[in-house]
């Protein structure tokens, strides 16, 4: 990475570094990318200020905004971008652009022209300590840079980026646990006429007053990820997208639709492998190059994969830099274009190139486009019987896109602007129900079409419910708080859940409730037991040997009145703070005969290779009674370590400490096991080699 601050960016040393990289193929900025994953729908974002194509944690095109993000490969996001652009605008050596544009995405630019500040998590709490066998479970590595317990919100990504226009951009991120608005994500920007480049504030702007500025996001969605081979891999890149909008003036809207969002879904496409209607994505078969996305090769009943909608909604945009109330004619432009247009493409943006900004620049700004994506795709309006391909002959499917403008915006002066990206749809039981009479041919592709776009209906009642907590304050009914730590534990007859409650919760639970389910991660939870408040443990004892369960805990409230976007009811904790993402199980039965007992590894070497010992320098007693006490001496006699085994296995596991918590020494160990059902007693030995 070049230090950029040690550079005049404008300066032809610059310039000529910049290329450098580029012709050597060498980043021009490492990215950090952070996780907002506490609710339902969890994406990940770059310090950079935006999102861009393949440059997530794991390098593919769908990558992000997953939802429901409990079961796997539910990726809808391709990619993002962020422009923003000025009239008439002087850098720092007078030289003037009539337009000047910074962006960020949806492609790998030429270079940077953005420069972050900072990029900070923030949470109202510490997360649950969550583990399986005594080892922490978890599905995405999330670090909490800092605690606030008034924060309003659970949690929330504060970034601040400076850009080549002098305006410096704070994106402050965040999302809510409770169950009726933990499916979207909130983005509250601020812009503001700072004068500051780059990153450490060692290049500044001349006072000016910034002419015309747009503020412009484009949004390339493919839903989802896990059926990219099943109806074709285009989809993965959003060939068969379909886009609509509302709030735009290009049509009449229904009622009770009366906003300001564009959306998302899978629509109809004849690039498909199998033989029949993919709206919703049935699965009929998985083919091989498919199954690394399904754990459960028996999901071939024809589900529905991919029944979501998702979409972006404008809750405010200043009317000015002087007027901060909500302008109801923001966004100014709403259009949908290929999303392999020469604009979107990497690798030509240059914040330099006065005829590449200029188109950037009217692009942006171009006003409403009709008819709507949709409605050119199937001009009925009824997209249940859709047959024409969303992409209308291009490569690239088409993304969706929004201008906030245009703004004068004088030193030290900001605007803001607050969107809300949601995502929606039908359960996976319903998926799974509507798809088995799909195959089974007891209704038909029209029928189940319908079924799918009443998706719409739940993304429009997230919307709803984001605009009243919006226009509340964020001040919706607050739900428990999750448990401080939640513990399971595999044993030979049960499985045994512990929980700790948290201290000083506002709202402390009236009763906890515990999900399990069987099999794998990705299917259904049921409801299997109910504890009261006092209760911090409870004993599965109807698990089946060599099956996987996967749990969650949540706090559950008293009945409560209702509130902003909450119906009244009892409300939850955020179930992703206990989820379990590691499988428990039953471990082996209760050893029968003393004589079989194992102490595995013996010897124990700190040198072997990790395949011959067990993580966290464990040493197993295995075929063990169900209940007894294992005492461990070292040659000399002395008693160092006492467990007491209870869980009814013929496993118990040593992490190599004393009872003072001090790692043991080389040595010869002596073990005394005690059944403490019968009282008879097994002695045997085990050497340590440090």
């Amino acid at each position: 990475m070049i230090e950029v601050n040690r550079f005049n960016f404008f300066s032809k040393e610059f310039r000529i570094i910049i290329f450098t990289f580029i012709i050597m193929g060498l980043p021009v900025h490492a990215q950090i990318n952070k996780w907002m994953s506490a609710g339902s729908l969890h994406n990940w974002y770059s310090e950079i200020g935006s999102e861009l194509e393949v440059a997530g944690f794991i390098g593919e095109q769908q990558d992000g905004l997953q939802w429901p993000a409990i079961y796997l490969h539910q990726d809808m996001q391709a990619a993002r971008g962020m422009w923003i652009g000025a009239k008439d605008f002087v850098d720092e050596t007078g030289s003037s652009f009539p337009y000047k544009v910074v962006t960020v995405g949806p492609r790998n630019p030429q270079f940077y022209a953005v420069y972050p500040k900072k990029f900070t998590m923030i949470s109202k709490f510490e997360p649950t300590l969550t583990s399986v066998d005594g080892i922490p479970t978890f599905q995405k590595d999330v670090t909490i840079d800092e605690i606030d317990e008034a924060m309003i919100w659970d949690r929330m990504l504060d970034n601040v980026v400076n850009t080549q226009l002098g305006l410096t951009m704070t994106r402050r991120i965040f999302q809510f646990t409770q169950q009726y608005h933990d499916n979207y994500i909130v983005y509250d920007h601020t812009f503001t006429n700072t004068g500051n480049v780059d990153a450490d504030d060692e290049i500044e702007l001349p006072d000016q007053t910034l002419n015309d500025v747009y503020f412009f996001w484009t949004y390339r969605n493919a839903v989802c990820k896990q059926v990219r081979y099943i109806i074709g891999n285009s989809t993965s890149w959003g060939k068969n997208t379909m886009n609509d909008a509302r709030g735009d003036g290009v049509e009449v809207d229904p009622p009770g639709e009366q906003f300001r969002a564009q959306f998302s879904w899978h629509g109809y496409t004849t690039e498909r492998d199998v033989l029949y209607d993919n709206i919703g994505a049935p699965v009929f078969a998985i083919n091989s190059v498919a199954q690394p996305y399904f754990p459960d090769r028996a999901d071939t009943v024809g589900r529905l994969g991919a029944t979501q909608f998702v979409g972006l909604l404008t809750v405010h945009s200043d009317v000015s830099a002087t007027d901060s109330t909500d302008d109801p004619n923001q966004p100014s432009t709403t259009t949908y274009e290929n999303s392999d247009d020469n604009l979107f493409l990497g690798g030509r943006d240059n914040a330099f190139n006065i005829d590449r900004m200029t188109q950037q620049y009217l692009f942006m700004s171009k006003g409403h486009q009709s008819p709507r994506h949709a409605r050119l795709v199937e001009p009925s309006g009824d997209y249940a019987i859709q047959t024409a391909n969303p992409n209308l002959g291009n490569t690239g499917g088409f993304s969706f896109n929004n201008g906030y403008g245009p703004y004068t915006i004088g030193p030290g002066e900001s605007i803001r602007i607050v969107l809300i990206e949601g995502a929606a749809g039908m359960s996976r039981d319903e998926q799974v129900r509507i798809g088995r009479m799909f195959k089974q041919g007891t209704i038909n592709a029209e029928q189940k079409n319908r079924e799918v776009m009443k998706s719409k209906d739940s993304l429009f009642q997230t919307f709803r419910r984001a605009i009243e907590n919006f226009e509340s304050g964020w001040n919706i009914p607050q739900p428990p708080l999750p448990p401080e730590t939640f513990d399971v534990t595999g044993g030979g007859d049960r499985i045994t859940l512990t929980w700790t409650p948290r201290s000083g919760d506002p709202n402390p639970p009236a009763e906890y409730h515990i999900y399990r389910a069987e099999k794998n991660l990705d299917s259904t939870y049921r409801l299997i037991h109910v504890a009261n408040a006092g209760e911090n443990s409870f004993a599965d004892i109807t698990p089946i040997r060599g099956v996987d369960y996967y749990y969650y805990i949540v706090g559950v409230g008293p009945q409560q009145p209702g509130g902003p976007g909450t119906p009244a009811g009892r409300l939850e904790s955020g179930r992703y703070y206990t989820q379990t993402y590691d499988p428990v199980r039953l471990k082996r039965p209760a050893g029968e005969r003393l004589s079989d007992i194992r102490v595995v590894p013996n010897p124990y070497s700190i040198a072997a290779s990790d395949n011959l010992r067990f993580p966290g320098d464990r040493i197993a007693f295995y075929n063990i009674p169900g209940q007894c006490t294992i005492k461990i001496y070292s040659e000399l006699g002395e008693l160092i370590k006492t467990i007491e085994h209870t869980n009814g296995s013929g496993d118990e596991f040593w992490e190599s400490v004393t009872s003072s918590n001090q790692i043991i020494v080389s040595g010869i160990y002596i073990v005394v096991i005690t059944d403490n059902t019968t009282g008879e007693k097994h002695i045997t030995k085990f050497a340590v080699v440090r």
